[in-house]
């Protein structure tokens, strides 16, 4: 049998595709990043005499969630890579050309030489808990907006930056239930809550968050792996003798993850035994708060994945020392 490998360069708004051949010549393919777009490449594949390629790209932001479940759903291998690897790729390719077409053969050529290992797809329950617990953020968030509007409106619009506060806190007290009775009729979901509850510091917004993430905890390899969804990866900087930049967080990840682990990560180093011995051997160290945090927000997706895999719940013995 042919093979052939589809490389994708995700971004915001549209799909940059590569079709290598079996011959090694490659076809081009630029489509939308949604659902009419998907279709699109679909049809163009089988256009190609590639109905059932593999496929790659990287796992960069979140735009490439909707796609990657797409095709997966279409009985496609999809594998989702680091960035760092096709970067290491394209050097000891000497490619020295850096453009969306280009990067998306890139991937291809990736894909044919090393055939990563298939990405999983989130089950239907997980991605039914993600579609709820983003819609509740975005009605918090439209929430705040109108508390601050109300703040400073005229007495003309009030009422009805009033009433949809008002309706706004009915929607979100009823998804809230929406997520809680979800989580109860799902029994792998349902133990996993209990599981992620044994954490001190995760309430239950939190622990339907990192449901709806981290549920499916198999597609992930490694806790470093975990990590790295999130966009919690500490980033180096370093060159030679001279050039030593202070240590980041990538945040080449899911945005939402890391603002819902902001205040989860200040109560555990704040209020809780394990999280006070976290922060003071850091700060012993003479590392700075905004720093600690950050370490703390990585620990908390490392005990979290931790938990769910062993399936044992959190022992404050094993950290913070």
């Amino acid at each position: 049998m042919h093979k052939f490998d589809l490389g994708i360069d995700v971004a915001k708004a549209k799909l940059d595709c590569a079709l290598r051949l079996p011959d090694g010549k490659f076809k081009s393919k630029v489509v939308e990043n949604n659902s009419k777009g998907f279709q699109a490449l679909i049809e163009w594949l089988g256009k190609q005499g590639a109905p059932a390629p593999h496929v790659c790209m990287e796992a960069t932001g979140v735009y490439w969630e909707a796609v990657a479940e797409y095709l997966a759903t279409q009985g496609m291998t999809v594998s989702v890579v680091n960035p760092a690897q096709i970067k290491a790729f394209g050097a000891s390719q000497m490619v020295r050309t850096k453009t969306d077409k280009v990067d998306a053969r890139l991937i291809a050529g990736f894909c044919f030489e090393r055939s990563p290992a298939p990405w999983q797809a989130p089950t239907p329950s997980e991605q039914t808990l993600r579609a709820m617990v983003l819609r509740l953020e975005a009605l918090q968030t439209m929430r705040t907006q109108e508390s601050n509007r109300l703040e400073v409106a005229r007495d003309a619009v009030k009422p009805g930056i009033a009433s949809h506060i008002e309706w706004l806190d009915k929607e979100a007290d009823a998804l809230i239930e929406m997520i809680s009775d979800h989580i109860d009729k799902d029994p792998r979901l349902k133990n996993q809550h209990t599981l992620l509850d044994s954490i001190p510091c995760v309430g239950d917004r939190t622990n339907a968050t990192l449901l709806a993430f981290y549920a499916n905890f198999e597609r992930f390899g490694n806790a470093r792996q975990a990590v790295a969804y999130a966009g919690l990866d500490p980033r180096q900087h370093e060159s030679g003798s001279s050039v030593k930049g202070k240590p980041r967080l990538s945040k080449i990840g899911h945005a939402f993850l890391r603002k819902a682990l902001y205040m989860p990560a200040m109560v555990a180093l704040y209020k809780t035994d394990w999280g006070k011995r976290f922060r003071e051997r850091l700060e012993a160290a003479g590392k700075p708060a905004k720093l600690i945090i950050g370490a703390m927000m990585r620990k908390l997706v490392q005990v979290a994945f931790g938990v769910l895999k062993s399936g044992k719940p959190f022992d404050p013995a094993l950290h913070g020392g």
